[in-house]
């Protein structure tokens, strides 16, 4: 933990600090990792939950390599948080490429179900064979993977219909496998896992925009202002309003705006200067809660995710 030496959104992924790069990859992400290689044969199917808000930038390409070939299933969940135009538009992105994927909001349940007719549907060959040998009764067995703060524990609960794994909003809460059954499938839960080193610091800040990289590792203005560069290029009206600062102010520099947004909630200082980082707090809490509207940051057309 670096609390005393917080890393700037140009350095969001790594710093160098005499002489060695710093960044959030804690060692049971690591042995994460190496679980993943080792359990990925013993398995029929992948689910691979990503942030609706993002679904690029969490796609991890540490994960991507081991799970390869391997049938897969993609979950873009917090779909409450997310633009529901957008999100659309990524699940016909991803079945465009003939990769089976289904929007959730996992805290409501809503359709978790569904998951296991995608599954099914990405496994048709394997279950026929079942069928025909007369094993069709045998367990599906899936790995679920994802990047820290996705809800991936909170989906399992959604599914199993009951508290089978801890959920919190933070990241970092699983740290070991767990197996839970839920019907015919067999579930293998791994912790969340971040990239050992981030090559796009846009990635970088999207993730830790959605609270995948924790926030006392950051410098949290330099981040709030990043955030307010790209919610006013994308939805400008959502600061104006939550906010209540006018046309004109969304036109100033992101810095200038976090002063205004400071100062009109009365975040202040003595002698009448603005509190910039109480204010940035607050505006990276009210983003990730959605208190602004549901935005989505990245939209198919601009990005490029693996093919299988």
């Amino acid at each position: 933990m670096i609390n005393e030496d917080n890393l700037s959104f140009e350095e969001l992924g790594q710093k160098n600090v005499n002489g060695k790069n710093i960044h959030w990859f804690p060692g049971h992400m690591m042995k994460t990792l190496r679980l993943m290689e080792k359990e990925i044969k013993n398995v029929d199917v992948v689910i691979v939950l990503l942030d609706a808000r993002i679904p690029y930038s969490s796609q991890n390409p540490e994960i991507d390599a081991i799970i390869k070939n391997k049938p897969k299933v993609y979950i873009l969940n917090k779909r409450d948080l997310a633009d529901n135009y957008i999100t659309n538009n990524w699940i016909k992105y991803f079945k465009d490429k003939g990769q089976g994927a289904i929007a959730l909001n996992s805290k409501t349940g809503k359709n978790s179900k569904n998951v296991i007719n995608q599954i099914e549907d990405e496994l048709e060959d394997l279950l026929k064979r079942r069928q025909d040998k007369g094993i069709d009764g045998t367990k599906i067995r899936a790995m679920m993977v994802g990047i820290p703060n996705v809800g991936k524990s909170t989906f399992i609960n959604s599914l199993a219909g009951s508290q089978r794994a801890k959920a919190q909003d933070r990241p970092g809460v699983t740290r070991g496998k767990q197996w839970v059954t839920v019907g015919n499938l067999d579930l293998l839960d791994m912790p969340g896992v971040l990239w050992r080193k981030f090559e796009n610091q846009n990635v970088a800040a999207n993730l830790a925009f959605i609270g995948s990289i924790k926030d006392d590792i950051l410098d949290i203005e330099t981040l709030a202002i990043a955030l307010i560069n790209d919610i006013k290029n994308i939805y400008p009206d959502m600061l104006i309003e939550r906010y209540k600062i006018t046309n004109e102010d969304i036109k100033m520099d992101s810095y200038d705006i976090l002063c205004k947004i400071a100062r009109k909630r009365g975040m202040l200082l003595p002698g009448g200067i603005e509190n910039t980082e109480r204010a940035a707090i607050m505006l990276c809490d009210e983003f990730r809660s959605s208190k602004l509207g549901k935005i989505s940051l990245e939209r198919p057309e601009y990005c490029q995710l693996p093919t299988t």
